[in-house]
């Protein structure tokens, strides 16, 4: 669903375990927290805290911890 970032709880380049809150969104008049699904890096954060953001955007670009191939984004995050 559309919201806006109100929190961003991470910088890119951080190495994070999984379930850790990446950012923020407000939707709704509700809180939703983005988690990180692994361990792993944050390689980008697409959005600043009070931009909009639509449906289904990627939000943050993400490589998980262990994969093979270091450096390749596996994973975009998205609300």
């Amino acid at each position: 669903m559309p919201g806006k970032v109100v929190a961003i709880n991470t910088l890119s380049g951080e190495t994070v375990s999984r379930g850790a809150t990446l950012l923020v969104l407000e939707a709704m008049k509700m809180e939703h927290a983005i988690t990180a699904p692994a361990d792993g890096t944050v390689a980008e954060i697409h959005y600043g805290i009070g931009e909009q953001v639509e449906e289904g955007v990627e939000l943050v670009s993400f490589v998980n911890e262990g994969d093979g191939d270091e450096g390749e984004i596996v994973d975009e995050i998205s609300e």
